[in-house]
Protein backbone atom coordinates (compact mmCIF):
# COMPACT_ATOMS: atom_id res chain seq x y z
CA UNK A 1 0.00 0.00 0.00
CA UNK A 2 1.66 3.00 -0.88
CA UNK A 3 1.66 5.98 1.53
CA UNK A 4 -0.96 8.06 -0.40
CA UNK A 5 -3.66 5.11 0.18
CA UNK A 6 -3.14 4.36 3.81
CA UNK A 7 -5.63 4.89 6.68
CA UNK A 8 -5.72 7.89 8.22
CA UNK A 9 -3.27 8.21 11.82
CA UNK A 10 -4.19 9.88 15.15
CA UNK A 11 -3.59 13.34 13.81
CA UNK A 12 -5.30 13.35 10.51
CA UNK A 13 -8.16 11.81 11.74
CA UNK A 14 -8.22 14.49 14.67
CA UNK A 15 -6.98 17.30 11.60
CA UNK A 16 -10.43 16.06 9.82
CA UNK A 17 -12.48 15.98 12.57
CA UNK A 18 -12.22 19.77 12.79
CA UNK A 19 -12.50 20.30 9.33
CA UNK A 20 -15.54 18.88 9.31
CA UNK A 21 -16.78 20.58 12.24
CA UNK A 22 -15.81 23.93 10.57
CA UNK A 23 -17.84 22.78 7.46
CA UNK A 24 -20.55 22.02 9.95
CA UNK A 25 -20.33 25.80 11.22
CA UNK A 26 -19.95 27.30 7.68
CA UNK A 27 -23.30 26.27 6.78
CA UNK A 28 -24.29 28.22 9.69
CA UNK A 29 -22.14 31.42 8.66
CA UNK A 30 -24.01 31.15 5.07
CA UNK A 31 -27.09 31.36 6.84
CA UNK A 32 -26.49 34.28 9.29
CA UNK A 33 -25.37 36.16 5.70
CA UNK A 34 -27.98 35.26 3.35
CA UNK A 35 -30.05 38.92 4.21
CA UNK A 36 -27.66 40.78 3.33
CA UNK A 37 -25.25 38.53 0.51
CA UNK A 38 -27.01 36.54 -1.64
CA UNK A 39 -25.71 32.83 -1.71
CA UNK A 40 -23.61 32.77 -5.02
CA UNK A 41 -22.18 36.35 -4.40
CA UNK A 42 -21.02 35.17 -1.00
CA UNK A 43 -19.60 31.94 -2.82
CA UNK A 44 -17.65 34.33 -5.60
CA UNK A 45 -16.22 36.79 -2.74
CA UNK A 46 -14.80 34.01 -0.60
CA UNK A 47 -13.12 32.33 -3.76
CA UNK A 48 -11.34 35.57 -4.59
CA UNK A 49 -10.54 36.69 -0.97
CA UNK A 50 -9.50 33.30 0.35
CA UNK A 51 -7.28 33.34 -3.19
CA UNK A 52 -5.64 36.38 -2.19
CA UNK A 53 -4.54 34.56 1.54
CA UNK A 54 -3.48 31.69 -0.20
CA UNK A 55 -1.02 32.89 -2.57
CA UNK A 56 0.69 35.34 -0.09
CA UNK A 57 0.89 32.16 2.25
CA UNK A 58 2.90 30.51 -1.05
CA UNK A 59 5.23 33.65 -1.50
CA UNK A 60 5.83 34.02 1.95
CA UNK A 61 7.17 30.23 2.55
CA UNK A 62 8.89 30.67 -0.90
CA UNK A 63 5.78 27.88 -2.49
CA UNK A 64 6.48 27.34 -6.55
CA UNK A 65 3.53 28.34 -8.01
CA UNK A 66 4.99 27.78 -11.84
CA UNK A 67 2.61 26.80 -14.32
CA UNK A 68 5.05 24.44 -16.15
CA UNK A 69 5.39 21.26 -14.35
CA UNK A 70 2.31 19.48 -15.84
CA UNK A 71 -0.37 20.87 -13.35
CA UNK A 72 -1.75 24.17 -15.21
CA UNK A 73 -4.12 21.35 -17.20
CA UNK A 74 -5.69 19.64 -14.12
CA UNK A 75 -5.66 22.89 -12.12
CA UNK A 76 -7.78 24.64 -14.16
CA UNK A 77 -10.30 21.84 -14.52
CA UNK A 78 -10.45 21.39 -10.27
CA UNK A 79 -10.99 25.10 -10.69
CA UNK A 80 -13.75 24.98 -13.46
CA UNK A 81 -15.42 21.67 -11.00
CA UNK A 82 -15.13 23.55 -7.88
CA UNK A 83 -17.34 26.18 -9.14
CA UNK A 84 -20.01 24.02 -10.73
CA UNK A 85 -20.26 22.42 -7.67
CA UNK A 86 -21.51 25.70 -5.42
CA UNK A 87 -23.70 26.71 -8.39
CA UNK A 88 -25.73 23.21 -8.46
CA UNK A 89 -25.83 23.51 -4.52
CA UNK A 90 -26.89 26.18 -4.00
CA UNK A 91 -29.39 26.86 -7.06
CA UNK A 92 -30.56 22.96 -6.34
CA UNK A 93 -31.31 24.37 -2.84
CA UNK A 94 -34.12 26.54 -4.64
CA UNK A 95 -36.45 23.77 -5.56
CA UNK A 96 -35.40 21.10 -2.80
CA UNK A 97 -35.15 21.15 1.01
CA UNK A 98 -32.04 22.27 2.99
CA UNK A 99 -32.32 18.88 4.57
CA UNK A 100 -32.86 16.79 1.32
CA UNK A 101 -30.02 18.75 0.38
CA UNK A 102 -27.73 17.69 3.04
CA UNK A 103 -28.60 14.23 2.16
CA UNK A 104 -27.68 14.18 -1.41
CA UNK A 105 -24.37 16.30 -0.83
CA UNK A 106 -22.88 13.59 1.31
CA UNK A 107 -23.37 10.53 -1.31
CA UNK A 108 -19.63 11.96 -2.03
CA UNK A 109 -17.79 9.51 0.15
CA UNK A 110 -19.64 6.94 -2.45
CA UNK A 111 -18.38 8.49 -5.64
CA UNK A 112 -14.87 8.79 -4.57
CA UNK A 113 -14.35 5.25 -3.30
CA UNK A 114 -16.30 4.41 -6.49
CA UNK A 115 -13.48 6.35 -8.70
CA UNK A 116 -10.66 5.86 -6.83
CA UNK A 117 -11.37 1.88 -7.25
CA UNK A 118 -10.53 2.71 -10.89
CA UNK A 119 -8.20 5.28 -10.78
CA UNK A 120 -6.04 4.94 -7.95
CA UNK A 121 -3.69 1.97 -7.50
CA UNK A 122 -4.39 0.65 -3.96
CA UNK A 123 -7.54 2.53 -3.14
CA UNK A 124 -9.71 -0.02 -3.59
CA UNK A 125 -11.96 -0.69 -0.55
CA UNK A 126 -12.73 -4.07 1.02
CA UNK A 127 -16.36 -5.33 2.14
CA UNK A 128 -15.96 -4.21 5.61
CA UNK A 129 -14.79 -0.94 3.91
CA UNK A 130 -17.80 -0.62 1.87
CA UNK A 131 -20.59 -2.11 4.54
CA UNK A 132 -18.96 1.13 6.72
CA UNK A 133 -19.45 4.25 3.73
CA UNK A 134 -23.57 2.29 4.40
CA UNK A 135 -23.78 2.63 7.71
CA UNK A 136 -22.46 6.18 7.60
CA UNK A 137 -24.73 7.20 5.45
CA UNK A 138 -27.47 5.28 6.94
CA UNK A 139 -27.20 7.14 10.26
CA UNK A 140 -27.02 10.48 8.05
CA UNK A 141 -30.72 9.69 6.52
CA UNK A 142 -31.77 8.87 10.09
CA UNK A 143 -30.48 12.06 11.60
CA UNK A 144 -31.81 13.99 8.46
CA UNK A 145 -34.73 12.02 6.52
CA UNK A 146 -35.02 12.01 2.64
CA UNK A 147 -39.00 12.03 2.34
CA UNK A 148 -40.23 11.08 -1.14
CA UNK A 149 -40.65 14.66 -3.48
CA UNK A 150 -44.93 13.25 -4.23
CA UNK A 151 -45.78 16.74 -2.29
CA UNK A 152 -43.31 19.04 -4.47
CA UNK A 153 -42.15 17.46 -7.73
CA UNK A 154 -39.48 20.08 -8.35
CA UNK A 155 -38.10 18.64 -5.55
CA UNK A 156 -36.72 16.26 -7.62
CA UNK A 157 -34.88 18.05 -9.87
CA UNK A 158 -33.09 19.91 -6.79
CA UNK A 159 -31.63 16.31 -5.61
CA UNK A 160 -30.57 15.55 -8.93
CA UNK A 161 -28.71 18.79 -8.57
CA UNK A 162 -27.31 18.24 -5.40
CA UNK A 163 -26.24 14.64 -6.39
CA UNK A 164 -24.60 16.45 -9.25
CA UNK A 165 -22.83 18.58 -6.98
CA UNK A 166 -21.60 15.34 -4.90
CA UNK A 167 -20.06 14.04 -7.84
CA UNK A 168 -18.18 16.75 -8.65
CA UNK A 169 -16.59 17.35 -5.38
CA UNK A 170 -15.79 13.32 -5.55
CA UNK A 171 -13.97 13.95 -9.23
CA UNK A 172 -11.97 17.20 -7.68
CA UNK A 173 -10.35 15.30 -5.09
CA UNK A 174 -9.82 12.10 -7.47
CA UNK A 175 -8.10 14.73 -10.05
CA UNK A 176 -6.23 16.13 -7.58
CA UNK A 177 -4.99 12.72 -6.66
CA UNK A 178 -4.81 11.10 -9.73
CA UNK A 179 -2.84 13.79 -11.79
CA UNK A 180 0.35 16.26 -11.22
CA UNK A 181 -1.39 18.18 -8.78
CA UNK A 182 -0.56 14.90 -6.52
CA UNK A 183 2.96 16.14 -6.60
CA UNK A 184 2.53 19.99 -6.39
CA UNK A 185 1.90 21.62 -3.16
CA UNK A 186 -1.31 22.22 -1.41
CA UNK A 187 -1.22 25.47 -1.74
CA UNK A 188 -0.79 25.23 -5.72
CA UNK A 189 -3.38 23.14 -5.66
CA UNK A 190 -5.99 25.23 -4.05
CA UNK A 191 -4.59 28.50 -5.71
CA UNK A 192 -5.90 27.02 -8.72
CA UNK A 193 -8.93 26.40 -7.83
CA UNK A 194 -9.97 29.36 -6.26
CA UNK A 195 -8.56 31.43 -8.47
CA UNK A 196 -10.64 29.63 -11.30
CA UNK A 197 -13.82 29.60 -9.80
CA UNK A 198 -14.01 33.39 -8.45
CA UNK A 199 -14.99 34.69 -11.95
CA UNK A 200 -17.20 31.74 -12.64
CA UNK A 201 -18.97 32.30 -9.38
CA UNK A 202 -19.34 36.03 -10.24
CA UNK A 203 -20.53 35.49 -13.79
CA UNK A 204 -23.64 33.15 -12.15
CA UNK A 205 -24.79 35.81 -9.44
CA UNK A 206 -24.43 38.16 -12.34
CA UNK A 207 -26.44 36.20 -14.85
CA UNK A 208 -29.17 35.19 -12.10
CA UNK A 209 -29.86 38.74 -10.98
CA UNK A 210 -27.80 38.49 -7.34
CA UNK A 211 -26.80 41.84 -5.89
CA UNK A 212 -26.65 44.85 -2.73
CA UNK A 213 -28.86 47.06 -2.82
CA UNK A 214 -26.93 48.36 1.09
CA UNK A 215 -23.86 47.55 2.94
CA UNK A 216 -24.03 44.42 4.73
CA UNK A 217 -24.39 44.61 8.79
CA UNK A 218 -21.54 43.53 10.96
CA UNK A 219 -22.82 39.49 11.46
CA UNK A 220 -22.89 39.09 7.70
CA UNK A 221 -19.50 41.07 7.27
CA UNK A 222 -18.05 38.32 9.97
CA UNK A 223 -19.79 35.37 9.06
CA UNK A 224 -18.11 36.13 5.13
CA UNK A 225 -14.64 36.52 6.69
CA UNK A 226 -14.88 32.92 8.31
CA UNK A 227 -16.13 31.38 5.28
CA UNK A 228 -13.19 33.44 3.16
CA UNK A 229 -10.32 33.29 6.28
CA UNK A 230 -10.73 29.96 7.82
CA UNK A 231 -12.90 27.74 5.80
CA UNK A 232 -11.64 28.24 2.24
CA UNK A 233 -8.48 29.89 2.91
CA UNK A 234 -7.39 27.67 6.10
CA UNK A 235 -9.23 24.46 6.51
CA UNK A 236 -9.47 23.41 2.53
CA UNK A 237 -5.90 23.83 2.38
CA UNK A 238 -5.66 21.25 5.08
CA UNK A 239 -8.18 19.10 3.30
CA UNK A 240 -5.56 18.82 0.32
CA UNK A 241 -3.10 17.94 2.64
CA UNK A 242 -4.67 15.33 3.55
CA UNK A 243 -6.31 13.74 0.38
CA UNK A 244 -2.10 14.05 -1.04
CA UNK A 245 -1.17 11.60 1.93
CA UNK A 246 -3.58 9.38 3.15
CA UNK A 247 -6.20 7.26 1.38
CA UNK A 248 -8.92 9.30 -0.68
CA UNK A 249 -11.98 7.26 0.41
CA UNK A 250 -10.88 6.95 4.18
CA UNK A 251 -10.65 10.80 4.27
CA UNK A 252 -13.91 11.64 1.85
CA UNK A 253 -16.13 9.10 4.73
CA UNK A 254 -15.05 11.42 7.14
CA UNK A 255 -17.60 14.24 5.44
CA UNK A 256 -20.83 12.55 6.82
CA UNK A 257 -20.14 14.10 10.28
CA UNK A 258 -20.15 17.36 8.64
CA UNK A 259 -23.90 17.42 8.92
CA UNK A 260 -24.04 16.19 12.02
CA UNK A 261 -21.84 19.45 12.99
CA UNK A 262 -23.90 21.31 11.42
CA UNK A 263 -27.39 20.58 12.96
CA UNK A 264 -25.46 20.93 16.32
CA UNK A 265 -24.12 24.13 15.48
CA UNK A 266 -27.63 25.09 14.28
CA UNK A 267 -29.20 24.15 17.80
CA UNK A 268 -26.39 25.97 19.96
CA UNK A 269 -26.10 29.32 17.17
CA UNK A 270 -29.43 28.92 16.07
CA UNK A 271 -31.89 27.50 18.24
CA UNK A 272 -32.69 25.47 16.40
CA UNK A 273 -34.20 21.74 17.77
CA UNK A 274 -32.64 18.44 18.20
CA UNK A 275 -34.77 15.44 18.44
CA UNK A 276 -33.78 11.88 20.30
CA UNK A 277 -33.08 10.08 16.94
CA UNK A 278 -30.02 12.40 16.43
CA UNK A 279 -27.96 10.43 19.26
CA UNK A 280 -28.58 7.26 17.59
CA UNK A 281 -27.55 8.76 14.22
CA UNK A 282 -24.73 9.84 14.77
CA UNK A 283 -23.67 6.89 16.50
CA UNK A 284 -24.68 5.19 13.27
CA UNK A 285 -21.74 7.22 11.66
CA UNK A 286 -19.00 6.95 14.32
CA UNK A 287 -19.48 2.98 13.71
CA UNK A 288 -19.60 3.15 10.29
CA UNK A 289 -16.20 5.73 10.17
CA UNK A 290 -14.63 2.88 12.50
CA UNK A 291 -15.31 0.47 9.70
CA UNK A 292 -14.07 2.02 6.94
CA UNK A 293 -10.79 3.10 8.57
CA UNK A 294 -10.14 -0.26 9.40
CA UNK A 295 -6.59 -2.34 8.43
CA UNK A 296 -7.84 -4.53 5.78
Amino acid sequence: MTSSAKPLDAVAIVTVVVLCLSWGFNQVAVKLALPDIPPLMQAAIRSAGAAVIVLAWARLRHVPLGLRDGTLTPGFWCGVLFAFEFLLIYRGLLYTTATRAVVFLYTTPFFVALGASWFIPGERLGRMQWLGLLLSFAGLTLAFGAPAPADNPSALLGDVMVVGAAALWAATTLLVKASALQRAPAEKTLAYQLVVSAPILGAGALLFGEGMSVMPGAVALVSLAYQTIWVAGITFLAWFMLIKHFSASRVAAFTFLTPLFGVAAGHLVLGEPLTPVFALAAALVAAGLVLVNRPR
